[in-house]
Order: structure tokens, then sequence, then C-alpha cells
């Protein structure tokens, strides 16, 4: 088992993330309704931070094979 590296403890502030993504709150937020958001950490003073590393993992599983 390898040690988590600084860059995989990484954390983004949602206002991070949005930008990142390009989408808005709102659209975060109804993403995250349905299921669809990255996976992400809520505080206990109820701000969201989302890791690097799970952010990369969703840009992968958006990706879309195009038909031949």
């Amino acid at each position: 088992m390898t040690t988590p590296t600084f860059a995989d403890k990484r954390t983004l502030t949602l206002v991070e993330a949005l930008a990142e993504i390009r989408v808005s709150r709102a659209a975060f937020y109804r993403m995250r309704a349905r299921g669809q958001a990255p996976k992400h950490l809520k505080l206990p003073n109820g701000q969201i931070r989302i890791r690097r590393t799970d952010l990369d993992a969703w840009f992968d599983g958006c990706e879309v094979q195009e038909a031949c």
C-alpha cells in the first residue's frame, strides 16, 4: 500500500471546483440530488470540499465513447 501524497490529499473548495468544471452552484446541487456530482466531503460547518483525486475520477467517468 502506498502512502498518499500531498497532491492526493489536496481538497478544493466548492467555488474552486465549480470554476474548474464550469457549472453553477445550482447545477451542482441538482447533480448532487441526482447522485451525479463528484464525490465530496461535507464539513461540520456545512461547507463542501472535493478531493482533487475525486474530481479527476469524476472527469474520467464523464468520458464517452464515440460510435464508429
